[in-house]
């Protein structure tokens, strides 16, 4: 019945059972054929029609509106079919990573064809557990990455920036309307201990304070580097340092100074914490795509290239 229920809404709107055919690619007899089988199913008349004129009858005015509701929902069903017939790709992503996660979403929503990605932000440990239950397809995470993960599409995270509480004598000595913005370019002002270097922290100036850090370290990587360069007590605050928002409470509580990557303190302006730049060496945070080793398909293929593609063009 459901071609003959479109054949009756496309006579109402041209009021020509020609105009109608030609329209649905059919013989006008076909289509006046299914309308008259409509109007048996239905026991009414839904059109006056003579030489000259085809007109809704009341009955077809009255029927018009429930006909066009049944084709809309034919419709949705049949646009949800397809939505759900084709892959979605589940990325989890620290949220460092957001503004990166977001534009691979548009990227690939925009490609041809179309892939679905859902996004969802998730610290490493979270990520790594959903990769492995198979509720995420692909993760962004630090590299390293457990043996049983493939990566790629690296990039790096330059960690030179010091969160501190907007009172401490560190931020005053380091300047700037956020204690040197991030450009991490020199500024002025009175110091207290060491010299700063160009504006910054250097590592000594961190001695007897507290530093918070999170507890796993990679031997080689940025924290366990800057762990052994930074002279203060070292607090572990969580097992993997993927959420800073929550990290930054900490300092604004006066719990301890946080070393942070430059994208942070872009993206986290608050009004109870600094960001000065840090002088302890050139150190970086390195992230990548990680998914398993058999759980490979064109789409994921089609993220980790539209990843790639958008850390080259910002």
């Amino acid at each position: 019945m459901l071609r003959e229920i479109q054949c009756f809404a496309r006579v109402a709107e041209r009021l020509s059972f020609s105009r109608a055919a030609a329209d649905l690619g059919m013989s006008q007899p076909a289509m006046s054929q299914a309308v008259t089988r409509l109007e048996k199913a239905l026991a009414v008349r839904l059109f006056e029609r003579n030489a000259r004129e085809v007109r809704l009858t009341p009955a077809g005015k009255g029927l018009l509106e429930h006909a066009r509701q049944v084709l809309d929902s034919v419709h949705a069903l049949e646009a949800e079919a397809v939505r759900l017939a084709r892959p979605i790709i589940h990325l989890a992503y620290p949220s460092l990573a957001g503004p990166l996660a977001a534009r691979i979403a548009r990227r690939l929503a925009n490609a041809h064809p179309p892939v679905a990605v859902e996004l969802h932000n998730a610290g490493r440990g979270a990520a790594i557990a959903a990769l492995d239950a198979g509720e995420a397809s692909v993760a962004i995470m630090a590299i390293p990455a457990p043996a049983r993960f493939v990566t790629g599409a690296r990039f790096h995270v330059a960690l030179d920036r010091l969160a501190v509480p907007a009172a401490d004598r560190l931020a005053q000595s380091a300047g700037g309307p956020n204690g040197g913005g991030s450009r991490g370019g020199p500024t002025s002002g009175p110091t207290s201990g060491p010299t700063s270097g160009a504006g910054g922290v250097l590592p000594e100036q961190l001695a007897g304070r507290d530093i918070l850090l999170p507890r796993n370290r990679p031997p080689g990587g940025a924290w366990a580097k800057l762990a052994e360069r930074l002279p203060g007590r070292h607090r572990a605050i969580a097992e993997d340092l993927d959420d800073f928002t929550g990290a930054l409470d900490l300092v604004a509580a006066g719990a301890g100074l946080l070393p942070i990557p430059q994208l942070v303190a872009r993206t986290l302006r608050r009004d109870d914490v600094r960001y000065v730049p840090l002088e302890a060496g050139e150190l970086r945070l390195t992230y990548g795509v990680a998914w398993l080793r058999d759980h490979v398909t064109p789409d994921l293929l089609a993220l980790v290239k539209a990843v790639q593609d958008s850390l080259w063009t910002r």
